[in-house]
């Protein structure tokens, strides 16, 4: 507290009563101008900052669902796979958004018989406003998508399709992909098979495109590794994994493997039609692996490690199912928009694309290790799980594979290797 100066004090106690009144008069009046006149007072302030307007952010998707099985199928896709993981992506956006000034809306699109064109769905996404794009879709119509709104500006988030053509040849400056390539998928698997030393392999074909690029993938990745295919057959048996009964073709499966030296069966059948018939009915005790029996992929109900438990805590409270691999992909392209946009401050898709291929961007996604993307081929590097249906087998990469940048481009198409010239 101040305490005037004595000699101040003493003038003060012997000035005349009505000299103190004036001076406590002239005090009074410039106060009660300011109180009655309040626009000078308003003037001399600086004027105050408006608050903080929130940012919206819509994230689509485009997808389609399942039809329901014509009977009991035990594992059977849910008509809301990839929607719940969108979802799931956009509430946990939201979370963190609710600290940015930041919110996140899904405008969602399922293609059906009467609504069948993703080439619509996408323009009228557009015309809404959105710029960002998921698509849980297979590779003609990522291709179809991505060039339809290239003059846009919108950002596309493959989902869906695991084409390495995507990441190649046919790649687009303006797709990011979420989901590992199939290469990713089966150097996975070869490095595993690697570390256990089964190196002699026994390729089994199903007759699909899909079968077939499985198994492209599977020869190269074979070669990348130094394993051996020691033989190579078509499934012609039709699709014995859902058959029910006996058939008369399932004594010729049976003998399917006989007299052939190989250390584990690889089978290449995407739609699921007959390789879970091929585990525990070879004439030789081999394990099988491949697109069943040991997979490599991105997500499975039995990954607890990194946080994964809450994750499929959360979404198994939000969907009231189990956490398949599409939702865990659909998830991760929206958080990737949510990252994105938290770490810049904007939604601008001219500002978005390029942060992402920057080595500041990481994605956080329960693989024990940041998830970032490659700047040649706009691929999202990550860890692979290697699974059997009950328990976590492996993760890729497996230690000892290294590389200059990161263990994880051990996985894939490395920057030597690509053919990837953005269009």
């Amino acid at each position: 507290m101040h305490h005037p100066a004595p000699d101040t004090a003493l003038r003060h106690k012997t000035r005349p009563s009505w000299l103190r009144a004036a001076a406590v008069a002239l005090a009074i009046a410039p106060a009660a101008a300011r109180a009655e006149d309040p626009a000078p007072a308003a003037a001399a302030q600086p004027a105050q900052a408006a608050a903080p307007q929130t940012l919206e952010t819509h994230v689509g998707l485009i997808y389609r669902p399942q039809s329901a099985p014509s009977s009991y199928d035990a594992e059977a896709a849910p008509e809301d796979e990839g929607l719940a993981g969108a979802k799931m992506g956009i509430a946990d956006n939201n979370t963190t958004g609710r600290f940015t000034k930041q919110t996140y809306v899904l405008d969602e699109v399922a293609l059906t018989d009467d609504k069948p064109d993703a080439v619509a769905a996408a323009k009228e996404l557009i015309g809404k406003g959105v710029r960002y794009l998921v698509l849980a879709l297979p590779a003609d119509a990522v291709l179809a998508v991505a060039d339809a709104v290239k003059d846009t500006g919108a950002v596309v988030l493959n989902a869906g399709a695991p084409d390495d053509r995507l990441r190649g040849a046919e790649c687009r400056a303006n797709v990011f992909h979420i989901l590992p390539s199939r290469a990713m998928l089966t150097d996975a698997l070869a490095q595993y098979l690697t570390v256990m030393r089964w190196r002699k392999l026994f390729l089994i074909v199903g007759p699909t495109d899909a079968d077939k690029a499985y198994a492209d993938a599977m020869r190269n990745s074979a070669r990348k590794f130094a394993l051996k295919i020691t033989a190579e057959k078509p499934w012609t048996f039709g699709p014995l994994a859902k058959a029910r009964g006996d058939t008369p073709t399932r004594a010729e499966a049976m003998v399917f493997t006989r007299g052939l030296d190989y250390d584990m069966a690889i089978v290449a059948d995407e739609e699921g039609d007959w390789g879970d018939y091929v585990p525990y009915r070879t004439v030789d005790p081999r394990p099988v692996g491949g697109t069943q029996a040991l997979t490599p992929t991105t997500w499975s109900p039995v990954l607890e490690t990194w946080g994964a438990a809450q994750a499929q805590n959360r979404f198994r409270r939000l969907a009231s199912r189990l956490m398949r691999p599409l939702d865990y992909q659909v998830w991760a392209a929206v958080r990737t928009v949510g990252e994105a946009v938290t770490a810049k401050k904007t939604n601008d898709p001219a500002v978005i694309a390029p942060y992402l291929v920057e080595p500041a961007f990481t994605l956080p996604a329960y693989k024990g290790v940041p998830l970032s993307f490659r700047p040649w081929d706009h691929q999202l590097r990550q860890a692979i799980i290697v699974v059997q249906p009950k328990a976590l087998v492996s993760v890729a990469p497996e230690q000892g594979f290294l590389h200059q940048r990161t263990p994880l481009d051990t996985l894939g198409v490395d920057l030597p290797e690509t053919t990837c010239k953005f269009k």
